[in-house]
């Protein structure tokens, strides 16, 4: 009697065993596609903001490169005074870097990974 009792017990044990990890399993899932949506739908925004920024700033260049160029004259100096100040501004963005790009994204994919 006392056998059957241990094994009507672990045979319990096991099935709540087995009920537990297969929870576990479907919860990590939809965590994972929780996370990797949130994520993909953040780099999709940020891509197309990032298009319609470049777009605006393509023609707002090319506007002020022809209008230096025709207040000097030479259109040449105008697009070469918009590219030195893209260099600076490049260069400027290499120095900084890490306080202004690095940080802002991983804090962001921190908050996603990990405050959810």
């Amino acid at each position: 009697m006392a056998f059957d009792k241990i094994k009507a017990n672990t045979e319990e044990v096991q099935d709540e065993a087995q009920a537990y990890f297969e929870k576990s399993v479907a919860y990590y899932k939809l965590w994972g596609f929780k996370v990797a949506m949130k994520s993909t739908t953040m780099i999709l925004k940020f891509t197309l903001i990032l298009l319609c920024f470049s777009m605006v700033l393509l023609f707002v260049s090319v506007a002020a490169a022809l209008a230096i160029g025709n207040y000097f004259g030479s259109y040449a100096i105008g697009f070469l005074s918009v590219a030195g100040l893209y260099l600076v501004v490049t260069l400027l963005l290499f120095l900084v870097k890490d306080k202004v790009i690095e940080g802002p994204i991983l804090e962001k994919f921190s908050e996603i990974f990990f405050n959810d």
